[in-house]
């Protein structure tokens, strides 16, 4: 078939590479998400998409809205049997849905009808759910609501991070992606309408999302850690700056790791306590021990070295 891709960062370049590769289909055209200017030296930045495009040399538009003019005009040239979508970052208007032959299908990491949206990673981890996956899906006017053709499944593991299982489903996907558009192309594959029960809404992650209640239970904290980890970042403030946090530890009251002065309720939410090798932090259940700590204008460094240059002392507070 004849697709054409619309995505962008880098957990849509497996499912690029994949069609790439595949014997059976032919990428006639990308659409990415426009170039941005990043770093000190305010240098442009093509998109993950736009660089793997560009690499194979196929033709790719960069617009500000699949609304403009320019875009329609282009998908008809293009004449695609199909379109692709992974992490595309903006919603194809009604008038384009029908436009390829076998409409829009789209990649999204969880088992639909749960976590529509645009973080449903972030938000199975933040939930405390121990399965997710991904979906794919004929692209309709309502959010994420489009009839399924395929769903894989995958476990959260009890470390990761949302760019951890980002990554997994990323692989993994691109492989249902591809046998999906195979079934289509082969008339073997008919969507089924969503169900009504079982829906969940992951919206876009706002900064304050990731910021830390240290008055939240330590497993809730750790939840919400390792659900912001890489992006945002989870963050917390000390003496009015904002410092991210890596993945933390929950650790039992009664821990050999930790000082006298953390032992039991001893520790009160966001109070510090600090070793030679490890930094504590209280929470409204029992500690959680640092694992990674970045200041601001600085790379992220172990929670010990951190305290050592900050001259951490026990009692002070975060948050």
């Amino acid at each position: 078939m004849r697709i054409v891709f619309a995505g962008t960062p880098e957990v849509a370049v497996p499912s690029l590479q994949a069609l790439l590769d595949s014997p059976s289909h032919e990428v006639v055209g990308v659409i990415t998400r426009p170039d941005t200017v990043a770093g000190r030296g305010r240098k442009v930045v093509r998109s993950p998409i736009g660089v793997l495009a560009d690499e194979h040399g196929l033709e790719v538009i960069t617009p500000r809205r699949l609304s403009e003019p320019e875009v329609a005009e282009t998908l008809r040239r293009w004449a695609p049997d199909a379109g692709a979508v992974v992490a595309y970052g903006g919603l194809v208007p009604e008038d384009l849905l029908d436009l390829p032959t076998h409409g829009w299908i789209n990649l999204h990491f969880s088992v639909l009808p749960a976590w529509r949206g645009a973080a449903p990673v972030q938000a199975a981890i933040a939930a405390g759910d121990e399965v997710t996956g991904a979906s794919t899906f004929r692209l309709e006017k309502g959010l994420d609501t489009g009839p399924v053709y395929g769903v894989l499944t995958e476990m959260i593991r009890p470390t990761d991070t949302a760019g951890d299982l980002l990554t997994r489903l990323a692989e993994a996907g691109s492989g249902l992606l591809v046998n999906t558009l195979d079934g289509i192309e082969a008339g073997r594959l008919i969507p089924e309408p969503q169900p009504n029960v079982g829906v969940s809404h992951a919206p876009k992650v706002e900064v304050e999302d990731a910021r830390i209640r240290w008055d939240l239970p330590a497993h809730i904290i750790d939840r919400v850690v390792r659900a912001y980890t890489p992006a945002p970042g989870a963050w917390t403030v000390l003496e009015e700056a904002r410092i991210k946090v890596g993945p933390v530890r929950p650790v039992a009251a009664d821990d050999a790791s930790l000082p006298e002065s953390a032992r039991g309720d001893a520790l009160a939410p966001g109070v510090v306590a600090v070793t030679k090798k490890a930094v504590f932090v209280g929470t409204g259940s029992t500690p959680v021990r640092l694992g990674t700590v970045q200041p601001p204008g600085k790379k992220a460094m172990p929670a010990a070295d951190w305290a050592r240059g900050a001259r951490l002392e026990d009692g002070t507070v975060l948050g």
